[in-house]
């Protein structure tokens, strides 16, 4: 099974990214998504963004997932 959450990038440094998930806010790599910027929404999958996905996408699994 894959766990996958959604989280907001809130700053980037070369091939690492700050991303708020919900409150929390973490560290993550996103040299799979080089395409992301700050206030993009990813899914982020051990410690890596794995896709780039809309706000309101974001939004509705987060409710789903909590």
């Amino acid at each position: 099974m894959c766990l996958a959450f959604p989280g907001k990038i809130i700053s980037i440094k070369k091939n690492s990214a700050m991303v708020d998930f919900d409150g929390i806010k973490k560290e993550i790599n996103i040299s799979l998504t080089p395409e992301v910027k700050k206030n993009d929404y990813v899914v982020v999958h051990t410690g890596f963004a794995i896709q780039k996905m809309g706000k309101q996408e974001a939004k509705e699994a987060l409710k789903i997932a909590f």
